[in-house]
């Protein structure tokens, strides 16, 4: 059904007012969806942090033994080191170190050739970013679950140590006598 409206009952008045009412809606249309975008993109970082923890506390949990046993004996680790030079702030996802030796771990779900590359550019100032690591050997390691093709070998051709992330961090902790309850 078509609606028709006589040109003898508009005038320049009533289009305005007409238009003026259209852009309005328009411009709320617009408010709505830019506060859509918002809470999309909140939700997202949400979902991609949360996931990169979880990779993280994957790979912390067997680091220091898997370094060990490449014969780079580090004994603690930290996570999340967050530290400010030059005005630009920097997080380091997992610090392994035993006095003379420490290794940079980057983590990343899907490791890809562009995060080796910016990961490679932090590393080649990270005595000056960590000044308190200039007396110490400082080995880089990129951590990942999943990679593009040629990301991994990209890295080690960088001379950084690649780290897989598996299942094998998982364990029960709780006690050998624990009943489960049924649900």
């Amino acid at each position: 059904m078509q609606t028709t409206i006589k040109s003898e009952n508009l005038d320049f008045n009533k289009v305005w007012l007409m238009f003026q009412e259209t852009d309005k809606k328009f411009q709320e249309m617009i408010a709505e969806q830019r506060k859509l975008d918002k809470k999309s993109r909140e939700l997202e970082n949400l979902f991609t942090s949360k996931w990169g923890e979880l990779i993280e506390t994957l790979v912390e949990g067997k680091l220091i033994e898997i370094l060990n046993e490449r014969g780079i004996p580090v004994n603690q680790t930290t996570r999340r080191y967050e530290v400010k030079y030059i005005n630009k702030n920097y997080e380091f996802d997992i610090i392994a170190i035993n006095g003379t030796d420490a290794v940079i771990v980057e983590v990343k779900t899907t490791l890809n050739v562009r995060y080796v590359k910016d990961f490679i550019e932090k590393m080649k100032d990270i005595k000056e970013i960590l000044p308190i690591y200039r007396p110490f050997n400082v080995i880089g390691a990129i951590a990942y679950l999943n990679h593009h093709e040629q990301a991994e070998k990209f890295a080690q051709s960088k001379g950084l140590l690649t780290i897989r992330a598996t299942g094998d961090s998982a364990f029960i902790t709780n006690s050998e006598n624990f009943k489960p309850k049924s649900w």
